[in-house]
């Protein structure tokens, strides 16, 4: 009998399964069928409050932290680091066996708040006892400065938000010159975020009426992310490639081939291509063609600027579009959350 398809995909290529925004039972799922490392995002805490199975267990955490915390975003925050090391739990033993090299399970602080201090801060907060659990910290001023001072103290991160070759090589030069001379630095990984690059586009091209294939637009989140892994696997291999917010299974199927790890949700998207079962096909390392990227640098700003070095200054980088789209839905769901923790405090006082 086959494998199915993503220990297929490991086996034949170097690319790697990471699950986004699971449940403890769904990382051990998505572990039984090759996952390899796991991304939490800022709007776990508010699925975690809403999930039919995990509802009553994660009120019961939150009326605990109520009782000794005041503030309400740091309820959430706390809420949030008692989740996620209850996920790095089920991956410790891929951790583990792995010798560090894989199993690590990410986490991203309160979206509102992305300066470097409170990043710092929470940063080593959030690992709690969990060696694997990994600090996903935006690539934008703030972030940028928080990277630079947890490498030095050994904090493993993963730079998220990274929609450009700029970001992307800010982060490489950032990372390589925080670990000179340091005899272990830890793991440091980049996301590029194809998937929402793409839905920003997409808003983009509707909104402003913009004439361009569909066909030729489906491919531009992957040829930028085809860019910038070719410029971080030659000038700094060091540094590991991630790639994410999948909005299709092409962000997954279309990787594939690429020595990096690919973060897709369990519902939807890593289910469907169990079932589908598709045959692995090595398509990423063919190259986007000339005809692609010539008519998305014509038509598209934000292609340009996502695709040519000197594009992006980085006091631009938090206000480009495809950034904000991210960082706007993680703060759609942190206010949800807030909400929801002040009616609950309300409750557990009145």
């Amino acid at each position: 009998m086959n494998d199915s398809y993503f220990k297929r995909v490991q086996k034949q290529t170097a690319t790697k399964l990471w699950i986004n925004n699971v449940t403890p039972i769904e990382a051990q799922w998505a572990i039984d069928i090759g996952a390899t490392g796991c991304t939490q995002n800022p709007s776990y805490p508010w699925k975690m409050l809403n999930h039919p199975d995990y509802k009553e267990h994660t009120v019961g955490l939150l009326d605990k932290i109520i009782a000794r915390e005041s503030d309400d975003d740091m309820v959430i925050s706390e809420l949030q680091a008692e989740l996620v090391q209850e996920v790095a739990k089920v991956f410790l033993p891929v951790y583990e066996a792995s010798m560090g090299r894989m199993g690590y399970v990410t986490i991203q602080e309160n979206p509102f708040l992305e300066n470097k201090d409170f990043i710092v801060e929470r940063a080593y907060r959030n690992r709690g006892e969990y060696p694997n659990i990994m600090v996903k910290i935006p690539a934008t001023v703030g972030g940028l400065e928080a990277i630079g001072e947890i490498v030095k103290n050994g904090v493993p991160f993963c730079a998220t938000e990274v929609m450009s070759v700029d970001q992307a090589e800010t982060v490489c030069k950032l990372y390589h010159d925080a670990c000179m001379g340091a005899m272990h630095p830890p793991v440091g990984t980049l996301a590029h975020i194809a998937g929402i690059f793409d839905e920003q586009l997409a808003n983009t091209v509707k909104r402003e009426g913009i004439d361009i294939s569909s066909d030729v637009l489906w491919q531009a989140g992957i040829a930028v992310a085809k860019k910038i892994y070719q410029i971080v696997k030659t000038h700094w291999p060091e540094i590991g490639f991630v790639s994410g917010g999948a909005r299709g299974l092409h962000h997954f199927t279309e990787m594939v081939g690429a020595d990096c790890a690919v973060t897709i949700n369990w519902g939807g998207t890593a289910d469907t291509l169990i079932n589908n079962d598709p045959p692995v096909v090595q398509r990423f390392l063919q190259p986007a063609p000339h005809e692609v990227i010539d008519e998305l640098c014509l038509k598209v700003e934000e292609f340009r600027k996502a695709y040519f070095k000197n594009s992006l200054k980085p006091e631009e980088y938090e206000s480009f579009g495809a950034v904000v789209l991210f960082r706007t839905q993680f703060e759609k769901a942190w206010q949800s959350a807030r909400e929801y923790v002040a009616n609950r405090r309300a409750q557990l006082h009145g």
